[in-house]
């Protein structure tokens, strides 16, 4: 599948994979911008084309359990319709007043961030029906299958 990638930056980097059987690609920091909410929001300096029926899911990388940082959203989704350039936000685990200079263990440009994972997805009809069918866990919520 080919997936149009647009560098927003002379110096952006595109995506990449590490391994020819990893499923995501790893986006890299190109700018970091602070909102005001105190996240931290990297962008990619990357927008790509993602085609009809398919989702991009962005994900943090496993080196995020090294950073005092998590996700805000836990999975990003990059609908097909968008165009505009993929960032990552991130909250801080212990808040730590800041002005100025990153923290020692944030991201720096030029680090990937995050991977995204491109997926079809399928075309869904909700039918409305008056019951259910019966199944071995029924209505059990958080914790019912005992694991």
């Amino acid at each position: 599948m080919k997936v149009k990638i647009k560098k927003l930056y002379k110096d952006s980097v595109l995506p990449t994979k590490a391994h020819a059987t990893d499923a995501g690609y790893d986006l890299y920091a190109h700018n970091l911008i602070r909102d005001n909410q105190a996240n931290l929001v990297y962008t990619t300096g990357v927008a790509m084309e993602i085609p009809q029926g398919y989702v991009g899911l962005i994900f943090p990388r496993s080196s995020i359990s090294r950073k005092d940082l998590i996700l805000t959203n836990c999975v990003g989704v990059i609908d097909s319709g968008y165009r505009g350039e993929i960032s990552f936000k991130f909250k801080r685990v212990n808040f730590v007043e800041q002005h100025g200079d990153l923290l020692e263990n944030d991201y720096r440009k030029g680090e990937r961030i995050g991977q995204i994972i491109i997926m079809p997805y399928p075309e869904i009809k909700f039918v409305e029906v008056d019951e259910l069918s019966d199944s071995e866990r029924g209505d059990g919520g958080y914790g019912s299958s005992g694991k």
